[in-house]
């Protein structure tokens, strides 16, 4: 029985092996690829495996190349970028005292000497002009004066060195500044230095309430000497104690 197949019945695969395999230049069938093999007897790995492992290996590595060298791009146009944004950031900080000078000078003279001494209201004036000029350079390159006066408490661009008892301003709240600070673009160069009011505003229903005197009592005399069968008046509204921290949830 003739067990040899014809080559329209074999499976595509085997066909493509057939062709494909090295011809046998006695005969001109072609030949079945033989598997190398090593001086023990062992199969020696395939060649082209070893192709197909080594460009994988290629191109995993030319990914990581090409993503570490966008990042470097990325990265070096950032630094580019800030440093042209803060170029003069150290050159600006160390102008700010000159400012500080500037504002001392103004705050040292009187308005009423300045108004009673034409001389001194004239220095007064140029050293006010100078202030404000310095302050227009600084705004041209980007540094702006931070004066929060009023403002609420904010630890990233105010330095709070007191606390105040001060009941008529909302708590952490800025009621006085001890000195001004900058901010080029969004970065801060000095913090305001300031004092933080402690307590906040009361509200009219926690104030203590108006005292009462009973009705036999006379003018001038001592509210504890009425008679002791009179009932007093029952105090009924908490009265807050000065500096004490009002639960605004309420």
């Amino acid at each position: 029985m003739n067990n040899e197949k014809k080559p329209d019945e074999m499976p595509e695969s085997e066909t493509t092996q057939m062709a494909n395999a090295p011809a046998d230049p006695a005969t001109g069938d072609a030949k079945e690829p033989e598997m190398a093999t090593g001086e023990d007897g062992e199969l020696l790995p395939d060649p082209l495996e070893e192709l197909k492992t080594e460009i994988a290996d290629l191109k995993d590595r030319y990914l990581r190349q090409a993503a570490e060298m966008d990042n470097l791009r990325k990265r070096t146009e950032r630094e580019k970028a800030d440093m042209a944004k803060y170029a003069i950031s150290n050159f600006a900080r160390d102008i700010l005292p000159l400012s500080d000078n500037f504002q001392r000078a103004i705050d040292a003279v009187p308005a009423e000497a300045a108004e009673q001494d034409e001389a001194l209201n004239s220095f007064l004036e140029g050293v006010k002009m100078n202030e404000r000029e310095l302050q227009k350079v600084l705004e041209r390159h980007g540094v702006t004066k931070i004066d929060p006066q009023g403002e609420k408490f904010d630890p990233n661009m105010h330095q709070a060195v007191q606390q105040v008892e001060n009941c008529d301003l909302p708590n952490n709240t800025v009621c006085e500044v001890y000195q001004v600070g900058y901010v080029m673009a969004d970065r801060v160069l000095r913090p305001a230095v300031v004092a933080v009011a402690k307590g906040g505003a009361q509200k009219s229903a926690d104030r203590e309430p108006p005292l009462t005197l009973p009705e036999n009592n006379q003018p001038g005399q001592d509210p504890s000497a009425a008679s002791s069968d009179e009932k007093q008046p029952e105090q009924t509204e908490s009265v807050a104690e000065p500096g004490a921290k009002i639960d605004k949830s309420a």
